[in-house]
């Protein structure tokens, strides 16, 4: 069976001010044309069975200039829906909620089309992305890719590994790096993390 590599896309200037950024559907800024076009090569080294992406234009963006091709659309591997913490950075949300951590308190509830995740929300759906994958390496040669976003991508490793959701802040991702999750002996590992290529 292949392994299932993670891919956060490229820059956006949201992700450069560190505003929380969910639904908000942002182009990549030219540093993140440039990271994403810098992946080809380490994902053309993988055989891959199998790419999806996320349906915002960042992620769609990523992939497309990364190489990638017949690449599906998946809307569980949208962002975290942070509801009224949209936009907002972690910086501003302490001034009102001093200590607050979004993996542990999730977000403040938001306009009624987007009312938010809680940690445990987001964990149900990366699992529901993860039995997805699965089925598609179970059959297919190869590896599987997914282009989605940090927070997001977090969970889903911390749930690969079997920790809760919450776990996923133990695990840093920055913009326009490949993850690796594989196995040994039988086990989900961390293989490769926030890589990048070497200059």
């Amino acid at each position: 069976m292949g392994d299932l590599l993670l891919v956060r896309h490229g820059e956006t200037e949201w992700s450069l001010s560190g505003q929380h950024t969910s639904w908000t559907d942002l182009p990549l800024t030219d540093n993140g044309r440039a990271q994403a076009r810098s992946l080809a090569p380490l994902l053309t080294s993988h055989h891959l069975a199998s790419a999806i992406s996320s349906p915002m234009k960042r992620a769609r963006e990523t992939a497309e200039l990364a190489g990638l091709t017949g690449v599906r659309i998946d809307p569980d591997l949208r962002e975290w829906d942070y509801g009224g913490y949209e936009g907002i950075t972690t910086v501003e949300i302490h001034r009102t909620r001093p200590g607050w951590f979004l993996f542990d308190d999730g977000v403040a509830p938001g306009p009624p089309e987007h009312p938010g995740e809680s940690p445990e929300e987001v964990g149900a759906r990366a699992d529901r992305m993860l039995a997805k994958a699965d089925a598609a390496l179970a059959n297919h040669e190869g590896s599987v890719v997914l282009i989605a976003h940090g927070h997001f991508l977090r969970v889903l490793a911390a749930r690969r590994l079997g920790l809760p959701p919450s776990h996923g802040a133990l695990f840093q991702l920055a913009t326009g790096t490949v993850c690796r999750l594989s196995t040994e002996h039988g086990r989900p590992v961390v293989a490769g993390w926030n890589v990048r290529p070497s200059s």
